[in-house]
């Protein structure tokens, strides 16, 4: 065997030296130090977005099944599926339903269109005085304008209001409202 030529494999092996590594590892650690706040910050956000245009798309599906049935339709908290539950918090869940009576009331002739999930991850979504919101077989919603906060652990800063007028139209502030 030649030894020599042993040597020259040996002599011409690449790698990282400790040196270059440590220098990898420690630019990396403050790189993923610098960029997790901001990583969660943006889970946050999508979060909330996620969460508004859920409650959103639940709106409109009311409103349009208002103006397809030519018979109120109506919207409103729900922990169980079944029944509306009252009260303002609306983050426990909903249902949509067409309410061929009008009185809020999921009743034996009702069809239940659409039923929501609790919200995770802590976000609460609360209205001022609205335990329900019915369209009208015109599509506009009935009584006043409506205001739903909705808020997650970070408060009034990143909060979202969605405020529903009489036609049934939905806009969203962020930062507008206040949270308990």
């Amino acid at each position: 065997m030649n030894k020599d030529h042993i040597f020259d494999q040996w002599q011409y092996q690449c790698g990282f030296t400790m040196v270059e590594l440590l220098v990898t590892l420690s630019l990396a650690s403050i790189l993923l130090t610098v960029a997790i706040p901001s990583y969660r910050t943006f889970i946050q956000d999508n979060l909330l977005v996620a969460q508004s245009n859920n409650f959103a798309s639940s709106i409109a599906l009311a409103k349009s099944e208002a103006i397809k049935r030519s018979s109120q339709t109506t919207l409103c908290p729900s922990t169980n599926g079944t029944s509306c539950t009252g009260g303002n918090v609306w983050s426990n869940g909903w249902l949509v339903f067409s309410d061929a009576n009008g009185n809020g009331v999921v009743d034996a002739g009702d069809q239940i269109l659409h039923v929501n999930a609790a919200f995770s991850g802590g976000t609460t979504l609360r209205s001022g005085l609205r335990t329900r919101v019915t369209f009208a077989a015109n599509g506009f919603s009935s009584g006043f304008n409506g205001t739903f906060l909705l808020c997650d652990s970070r408060g009034t800063t990143y909060s979202k209001a969605l405020v529903l007028n009489n036609q049934g139209r939905l806009r969203t502030e962020t930062g507008t409202g206040t949270c308990e």
